[in-house]
């Protein structure tokens, strides 16, 4: 019975040994686990954190130049008013506030004018050590006196002005300038160790040893950026297969983080010398609207800090522009906000007839919601008046066709006369649309059509619209031909090329037209 008994605990030693490997095992692999949700978690926090800062941010890299020039402009105003008013007060116990005022003002619009001419207010100007301060100074605001006083000859106004007041006031002046420039530089510093200042948010992508050698503050110092997000990129300059796919899937991953993280430029840091993936990186960047800039690399880095070479510290290039600037961009959305809310007072009653009749038509919710892609390819839903007896928002979506059963016998007179679309003015108010642009296609059409044509993903560069030039020349309705689908992205890409905002009207007057011609609506 020992013997037995001894060979059964050898023979369930094994056993326990082994279970005793596996509960370690998995406690290993849950352990690993636990850490690297902490990690993803850590991450997720600082970056949620930098976001939280970025949102505080009370002042915007572009406008430091304004703050300098309003600073000193300000100095030389006060300094006129003390200094002169003061002299004239203890020399003749009067003064003449109107003129010294007049005076003050025009000084400090000749200073601003030659520091703008001379780059004095640039921002990597402003971010330099500052060395040269007191030279620049000097020579602006003698250059500053010299017009002024040859301004006073011409005007005959000299008489207004004592020797002594002027002198005051130069002086005064002078000295306000000297300070007011060594506090400002002080106060920027700070905003720069406080997180206070804010370039463009950018997404900097290229591979590891370019990215290696960009500072984020070298970034804000020199081109007014500030770094959200980094994308390495494998092995440039081997295009091999599996290479090449890395690379993809890394110029898709820094486009989907632009999108998540609102960064409003994607930058570059390559070498100047691989021309062939600075082509590729940016035929694949095309589908974006951002702005892409290339950095100069490590070698043309020397060049532009090197003060043996006369070259512009903020040397880059522009890769891709976007399509609309920022004062387009502005004077489009005042357009489509006032559009937009102009036509829902005026057409409330008749969508509230239209909501009721949908009702009383056929079982279902009154408006159709899809998801669609919009400005950047970002995803939003868009609102329609229910014409069907579906609501298809999936992987494989089927577009209308002449006499499909699907519409309802209400809905194919809404189809026709494009009141379904009226809804979409919310879409318009809330910014996901715009009234003129292209027109938004179902996802799953777009994950079709951006496989079958290269150029189909530049409809993403502006706004979708409720109406475009496409829909004006009568191409509405189903696109069951890709070719059919060709001639409206060509129409769509024309409009992207020559927006002016004249178009826009013009595309808003002629849709009215289209509606009652009803070509292609069903």
């Amino acid at each position: 019975m020992a013997i037995l008994a001894g060979s059964e605990l050898r023979a369930e030693a094994p056993d326990a040994l082994a279970e005793q490997d596996t509960v370690a095992a998995v406690a290993s692999v849950q352990q690993h686990a636990r850490s690297q949700s902490q990690v993803a978690r850590r991450q997720n926090e600082q970056r949620a954190a930098r976001d939280a800062q970025f949102r505080t941010l009370q002042l915007p890299c572009s406008a430091i130049g304004a703050v300098f020039a309003g600073v000193d402009c300000s100095a030389i105003v006060l300094s006129s008013l003390a200094g002169a008013t003061g002299y004239q007060v203890l020399a003749n116990a009067s003064w003449n506030l109107h003129f010294q005022l007049g005076a003050g003002v025009a000084a400090a619009l000749l200073y601003l004018l030659i520091g703008r001419s001379s780059g004095f207010y640039q921002a990597p100007e402003l971010f330099s050590s500052g060395r040269r301060d007191v030279s620049d100074v000097l020579q602006h605001w003698l250059l500053t006196s010299l017009l002024l006083t040859l301004l006073a000859f011409l005007f005959r106004i000299g008489i207004e002005f004592s020797r002594g007041a002027i002198i005051c006031f130069l002086v005064m002046a002078l000295g306000s300038l000297l300070a007011s420039r060594t506090a400002m530089r002080a106060l920027l510093s700070w905003s720069v160790r406080s997180g206070r200042l804010q370039g463009r948010r950018v997404i900097v992508v290229g591979p590891r040893d370019e990215l290696a050698a960009v500072d984020q503050g070298e970034l804000l110092r020199r081109f007014g950026l500030t770094e959200v997000e980094r994308v390495a990129l494998p092995e440039l300059g081997n295009w091999s297969l599996p290479v090449s796919r890395r690379i993809v899937a890394a110029l898709d991953e820094s486009l989907r983080v632009a999108r998540d993280r609102g960064a409003e430029e994607i930058v570059l840091a390559l070498s100047w010398n691989d021309t062939r993936s600075i082509e590729l990186i940016r035929d694949r960047l095309r589908s974006s609207p951002l702005p892409v800039q290339l950095l100069p690399d490590q070698k043309v880095r020397y060049l532009t800090t090197n003060p043996a070479f006369s070259v512009n510290r903020s040397f880059s290039i522009e890769v891709q522009r976007t399509p609309l600037s920022a004062l387009e961009q502005f004077a489009k959305r005042v357009l489509d906000m006032v559009g937009a809310a102009v036509l829902l007072l005026g057409l409330l009653p008749l969508m509230l007839v239209t909501a009721l009749a949908i009702k009383l038509d056929s079982p279902g919710p009154v408006l159709f919601r899809q998801r669609r892609s919009g400005f950047n390819a970002k995803r939003f839903m868009i609102f329609k008046f229910r014409t069907m007896t579906v609501m298809e928002d999936g992987e494989k979506v089927s577009q209308a066709t002449e006499h499909d059963p699907r519409v309802t016998p209400f809905g194919g007179f809404l189809r026709a006369s494009s009141i379904d679309e009226l809804p979409q003015l919310i879409n318009v108010l809330r910014g996901d649309m715009s009234l003129v642009g292209p027109r938004p296609h179902a996802v799953a059409h777009d994950d079709q059509y951006g496989q079958v044509l290269a150029e189909y993903a530049y409809r993403h560069h502006v706004k979708p619209g409720i109406t475009g030039w496409a829909q004006v020349h009568g191409y509405r309705g189903a696109t069951a031909q890709v070719e059919l689908m060709k001639r409206r992205l060509e129409f769509d890409l024309w409009y992207i090329s020559n927006w002016h905002l004249g178009l826009d009207v013009i595309i808003l007057l002629r849709t009215m037209f289209e509606v009652f011609r009803r070509r292609n609506a069903y």
